[in-house]
């Protein structure tokens, strides 16, 4: 039988890690045919190093990765809206998989929709 292995991630793991963990973690699975979904997903910053290093490990049996996440919430810490700054973005919720394999049909602020292809071996 056919099976797509779903590696969900959670967010204490994460916020144990160090961006460059982070990213090398989710290429390593992506790479081995998993679909990685993040439960609070990963900052601006860090979806662009993925992308970047993503790029550089593009090979014929690696065609790279698709990734989508919903829109970042920025909000405001209480001390910064006292001081009139301190925007804090809360990544959500993040799903990386093979490209070959990961398709987004649909998007919107609460709700992606995708479609898992197997893996032919």
């Amino acid at each position: 039988m056919k099976s797509v292995q779903l590696d969900l991630i959670s967010y204490d793991m994460l916020s144990g890690m160090t961006p460059m963990e982070k990213i090398r973690m989710i290429l390593d699975r992506v790479r081995d045919g998993a679909v990685v979904i993040l439960e609070r997903g990963l900052t601006p910053e860090e979806e662009a190093k993925l992308i970047e290093y993503t790029m550089t490990e593009i090979e014929e049996d690696f065609p790279g990765i698709e990734i989508e996440s919903y829109p970042s919430e920025a909000k405001r810490s209480w001390i910064g809206r006292i001081l009139g700054k301190g925007i804090v973005h809360q990544p959500r919720l993040t799903i990386i998989g093979p490209a070959e394999q990961l398709k987004t049909t649909s998007k919107d602020r609460d709700f992606i929709s995708a479609v898992i292809s197997m893996k032919d071996e």
